[in-house]
């Protein structure tokens, strides 16, 4: 299900779209998972305060107004559409760059205290929040990693999701994107860090060429 929230809480931060996705996997080859789980985007389409500003301007003034109005806005949507914030096993983030920007105008938003910090904060996280960003066209499909908000080696919530903007960014805007899971992908049985044998060169008879 994808809607859009019409409400703009902040027109300061340049707040022109909220989308909201949301999926749940009833049945994975044929069985239902032992413990189905909810998953959810939220994308928040904003004006890129640094377009025509160069690759020498000080991002930090604007990193520091945006970023935690965003880490806000896209973490309180996550908990309403998950069904509170300890439902919430799995996190990620994302960033898509409008072409008239830089790649870094979209970390400078995602990949600072700013906004990771406290996004981990608000989901109740102690992990480093894994990512992925780019520079693209209106309505680019960016895959979004998860993993375990508090044990980020475990395996089992090692999953993604894909988040899309038909008409955004703009080339001045940016899509600041956070994602989260409340469990596991569906069947997870690969293992885990800790109960894994130990895998070397000297260990295996033959490595493959």
């Amino acid at each position: 299900m994808q809607e859009r929230i019409t409400e703009r809480p902040d027109e300061s931060i340049g707040l022109r779209k909220l989308v909201l996705y949301r999926d749940v996997v009833l049945t994975e080859a044929g069985e239902a998972p032992a413990q189905p789980a909810r998953r959810a985007s939220v994308a928040a389409v904003v004006r890129n305060p640094w377009v025509g500003a160069g690759p020498s301007a000080d991002l930090s003034a604007e990193q520091g107004r945006v970023a935690p109005v965003l880490a806000r806005l896209l973490a309180d949507r996550l908990i309403e559409a998950l069904g509170g914030v300890t439902e919430i096993e799995a996190f990620g983030k994302a960033a898509i760059v409008g072409t008239a920007g830089e790649i870094e105008h979209a970390g400078a938003l995602i990949h600072t205290p700013y906004f990771g910090n406290l996004v981990r904060e608000f989901l109740q996280g102690e992990s480093i929040i894994c990512f992925a960003d780019t520079r693209a066209e209106a309505g680019e499909t960016l895959v979004v990693p998860l993993w375990h908000k508090t044990h980020a080696a475990t395996r089992s919530h090692y999953q993604t999701i894909s988040a899309r903007v038909a008409d955004a960014p703009r080339a001045d805007e940016i899509v600041v994107i956070a994602a989260a899971s409340t469990g596991p992908r569906p069947h997870p049985r690969i293992g885990d860090r800790k109960t894994d044998p130990v895998v070397t060169t000297e260990t295996l008879e033959e490595v493959p060429a």
